[in-house]
């Protein structure tokens, strides 16, 4: 994958590298979806995503459990790609990512989550 993006953010090389690979997400939302991974993605559309990515969640947390350490980092890379692949579809970004957990800094954990509206409710 060739990465499009300038280097040397203020915010280090893990961060750089993930702006670098969303920038490279966000160049193939309009490519032929023969040619890129990213683009047949993003030509499936939201749905295939957000299975996608479920996918890879599911994939991470039995990586968690396999007793192997190492299988997890593997599994975050293809999660963090397809979640970044969620939010550029959604129109969204890393940067709206930032400023929700800069919002978050300090908060009592169990606090933020009792102040959110409830998303489903059962039956």
């Amino acid at each position: 994958m060739t990465w499009i993006a300038a280097r040397g953010t203020s915010r280090g090389m893990a961060d750089d590298t993930l702006d670098r690979l969303e920038a490279t997400i966000r160049a193939r939302k309009d490519a032929p979806a023969v040619r890129s991974y990213t683009a047949s993605l993003f030509f499936q559309g939201r749905h295939k995503i957000a299975q996608k990515l479920g996918e890879e969640a599911v994939e991470t947390v039995i990586a968690a459990c396999s007793g192997e350490d190492a299988d997890i980092v593997p599994e975050a890379a293809d999660l963090i790609f397809h979640l970044l692949v969620l939010l550029a579809d959604a129109g969204l970004s890393l940067d709206d990512v930032r400023r929700e957990l800069d919002r978050r800094e300090g908060q009592s954990g169990h606090d933020e989550k009792a102040g959110r509206p409830l998303s489903f409710r059962p039956e």
